[in-house]
């Protein structure tokens, strides 16, 4: 008899604990207060337990009844989210989405946006991939991921369609310790070349052949820009640095910036953009994260 249980016997069980009456009960769901009495008693005799103590003037959850409450609440919550999901999925809301965000991307900036995503669209799932240079435009381009956040180097492909955001500023740092810190700036070329720069590398292939920023002869390339910036601090070499990676290290003296000749006075500020293929532009889902992106891009600006 269990397997014949319905939805509606279960929400009039919620509502008959919740509103502590009947009666109450009925109003809620629009019925007669008889029609409440009869579904609960045939709930109860279905699973051969009473669920409420009827004794006194209002029903009364019995032992039973609290604990199969809860349950019966994360039957009907789940319920409600599979219908939310699947008529979200009828209009044309992505099953899931799939982002890949460069590493120079600033981590509040991307918490916000991921937060909002969360609060406006709790049914459809959030994949998130973080890397750098070339392998944030590879994810896109053979679609493991259908939007991508990255820095606008000449590596955005020309299938791609590409939505400015806002620039993402690097710092030339150094520990206090590493010779550069005591060269007087501007820094130049010649001494710089005498030093092992750390250099971030490219998982994919699309930059191979190619430098961005290196100026020394004597690399250390690696993967991880956490690796990255433990070396520089741990006075191993020199180089580039998110500004919101390297700006704690700085305001406490355990990396400091290195002013190099010729250098832009501003730093390195490269664009960052939210790219995704020409031929399949996102959905609502998509859309709405780069929409709240932009925004936070023109408040930026304001």
């Amino acid at each position: 008899m269990i397997d014949g249980l319905t939805f509606d016997q279960l929400r009039t069980f919620i509502a008959a604990a919740e509103e502590r009456s009947f009666s109450a009960a009925g109003r809620k769901l629009g019925r007669a207060q008889s029609v409440v009495s009869q579904t609960l008693a045939n709930l109860e005799g279905q699973l051969g337990i009473k669920l409420f103590d009827r004794s006194g003037r209002y029903p009364v959850l019995t032992e039973q009844g609290r604990v199969l409450l809860n349950l019966a609440r994360s039957v009907v919550g789940g319920v409600d989210l599979f219908k939310a999901h699947a008529k979200s999925l009828s209009g044309g809301l992505e099953a899931q989405l799939n982002v890949v965000v460069d590493v120079m991307f600033p981590i509040t900036a991307l918490t916000d946006a991921v937060t909002g995503f969360h609060t406006k669209l709790p049914e459809t799932p959030l994949r998130l991939e973080v890397e750098a240079l070339g392998a944030v435009a590879r994810s896109v381009l053979d679609r493991s991921c259908e939007l991508g956040i990255m820095a606008s180097v000449p590596l955005i492909p020309p299938e791609f369609t590409s939505e400015q955001l806002f620039p993402a500023k690097l710092i030339m740092t150094a520990a206090p310790t590493h010779p550069l810190a005591q060269v007087p700036p501007p820094i130049p070329q010649a001494e710089l070349v005498k030093h092992l720069q750390m250099v971030l590398s490219d998982r994919s292939s699309l930059s191979l052949g190619r430098n961005f920023g290196v100026i020394s002869p004597r690399t250390w390339r690696v993967g991880d820009l956490g690796a990255k910036h433990a070396f520089i601090r741990a006075g191993l070499g020199w180089g580039s640095l998110p500004e919101h990676i390297a700006r704690a290290d700085l305001a406490s003296g355990a990396l400091v910036p290195l002013t190099l000749e010729n250098a832009m006075p501003s730093g390195l500020m490269p664009m960052m953009s939210a790219v995704y293929r020409t031929d399949a532009p996102p959905g609502p889902a998509g859309r709405w994260f780069i929409d709240r992106l932009l925004a936070q891009a023109k408040g930026k600006q304001s």
